[in-house]
């Protein structure tokens, strides 16, 4: 993994934890090993939400709830693949026979982004995590051609705000191994459902729920 270290400008002092980093369960199970990322990719998301926030707190002079979607929008699950692919994390990552016939999913490497950011935060501090952080994700975020996608769900509250409705998201169906569950969610308006989506993380899926709805609003208005 040293042209990963290198292009990460990284110098590990714990090379077992980029090692787990990179491991998926479905790899960890074969080889009993007694380790993955999904402890690291925990850290790792709340160490990016961090760095995120504190750069747009401190360069940019948005409302709140301004910051909040513009957030979002680069801690998504496509911001972080597309992070991840660019700095060609995906060929270091190890999963099971069955993860590599199917292909190795967008949410895996999305996740694993998140770990690797975990695994430097544990090894080398977090003024090297945020640096590490800031350099691959500002370049975006100053780069008013890149989006990943539209805050779905805070466009849709901000219509039920509006209108005085209430406004819930609820789980219907999970389906999978715990490593690999597809969620199934319902968005209701005043107990009235207006959305589902579907996807590999509850986030993804609401979001996905909302744009339905939001669909669905916009014709009511027509």
């Amino acid at each position: 993994m040293n042209e990963l270290y290198e292009i990460l400008n990284v110098k590990p002092k714990d090379e077992k934890l980029y090692a787990i980093a990179v491991s998926h369960s479905s790899y960890a199970n074969e080889h009993k090993a007694k380790k993955d990322y999904e402890r690291l990719e925990f850290l790792g998301d709340a160490v990016v939400d961090l760095v995120v926030a504190d750069y747009l707190y401190s360069n940019h002079d948005e409302s709140e709830g301004e910051m909040t979607k513009v957030r979002a929008s680069y801690v998504c699950e496509n911001a972080l693949y597309e992070y991840a692919t660019k700095l060609g994390i995906d060929k270091y990552i190890k999963v099971g026979h069955g993860e590599l016939k199917e292909g190795i999913k967008k949410s895996i490497v999305a996740d694993i982004f998140e770990a690797l950011v975990g695994a430097i935060y544990l090894d080398l501090g977090y003024a090297t995590a945020r640096r590490t952080v800031l350099n691959i994700v500002v370049p975006y975020i100053e780069d008013p051609s890149i989006t990943f996608f539209s805050d779905y769900k805070s466009a849709l509250q901000e219509y039920v705000q509006t209108t005085l409705k209430s406004l819930e998201y609820v789980v219907i169906n999970e389906e999978g191994p715990a490593h690999d569950k597809t969620f199934e969610v319902e968005v209701r308006i005043d107990d009235i459902v207006y959305g589902r989506g579907i996807a590999k993380s509850k986030k993804e899926a609401e979001q996905n729920a909302a744009k339905v709805a939001l669909e669905k609003c916009a014709k009511k208005v027509q």
